[in-house]
């Protein structure tokens, strides 16, 4: 059995999501960034779930969410079901969409992670060697002054989506704060300098390597990425703080142990069993009894 994943309000992630085969399926241009921010949109209002920053590369997304009511998983069901319909369709194919199991959602333990993986995300393409600066990236990006100010207008894409259906004609998305932080301004300026930093460090290693050359390459979909070392690791927890670290993985270690316990029991005829809280799957699926979240 694939060991749970512990939801719990409030939370703070990294969420990543890879295309199958490393296919470059979700190119920068009009339809990828319309389709995606749109219905980026349409899923964050619809779960509540409030999004920070995200950037869309070639054959991947990343995004900084955080999960009040503790519904990430229909989020990225959502999510991920509606842009790969979509764009399957503006591409006239047919088969998976995303890589299997590929799907990340590693929590972001404190305030200095949320803005290490903020400015992460935003490095993307300039740490893959695309482009120099993150805003030059034609993908979709969440530009750092954004993030508190106003919202961003995605119109209903005419590809795939009825005009008289049920979908909004405009989406809206904002940049929200984060939890943790006093102000907007803060948190941009932060984010800001640790993008500048991973900038300033991709690009010297850029010009020590004169023969590589950075742009946007007009690939086709179906083409696939450079091959790269399998991931050894499967994070779920993101913690600069050793400290903290170790905490959050003693809170995770002891949620399965009460989860595999509840399961046991209830496979015993325990209908009564009280599972972990941040149970998810069980509790929506089966209505199990679970402990109040911390």
């Amino acid at each position: 059995m694939t060991a749970p994943r512990q939801i719990l309000p409030g939370t703070t992630y990294l969420v990543t999501r890879r295309c199958a085969q490393r296919q470059f399926l979700l190119p920068p241009g009009q339809t990828t960034n319309g389709v995606v921010g749109y219905v980026l949109a349409v899923a964050a209002k619809r779960y509540g779930v409030l999004v920070h920053a995200y950037c869309v590369l070639s054959n991947h997304i990343h995004l900084v969410v955080t999960d009040p009511g503790a519904r990430l998983p229909a989020f990225e069901q959502y999510l991920d079901s509606l842009v790969a319909r979509a764009l399957n369709a503006s591409l006239g194919r047919w088969e998976s969409f995303w890589a299997p199991r590929s799907n990340s959602a590693v929590v972001l333990v404190d305030p200095h992670d949320v803005v290490a993986k903020a400015a992460y995300v935003l490095g993307n393409p300039v740490a893959a060697g695309i482009v120099r600066r993150g805003r030059d990236w034609t993908g979709l990006w969440s530009a750092p002054e954004r993030m508190g100010v106003g919202a961003t207008d995605f119109p209903r894409p005419h590809a795939f989506f009825r005009p008289d259906g049920s979908m909004p004609e405009v989406a809206r998305l904002e940049l929200a704060l984060p939890p943790g932080f006093s102000s907007a301004s803060g948190f941009r300026e932060r984010v800001s300098a640790g993008l500048a930093d991973i900038e300033n460090r991709a690009g010297a290693a850029l010009d020590r390597r004169p023969s590589t050359r950075t742009g946007e390459a007009r690939v086709r979909p179906s083409a696939l990425a450079p091959r790269e070392p399998r991931r050894a690791l499967n994070p779920r927890v993101a913690a600069l703080d050793t400290t903290n670290r170790i905490a959050a993985l003693a809170r995770l270690v002891a949620f399965l142990e009460s989860y595999r316990y509840a399961w046991a029991a209830r496979r015993g005829g325990d209908r009564s069993a009280v599972f972990p809280a941040g149970t998810y799957l069980m509790r929506v699926m089966h209505g199990v009894p679970c402990a109040a979240s911390p």
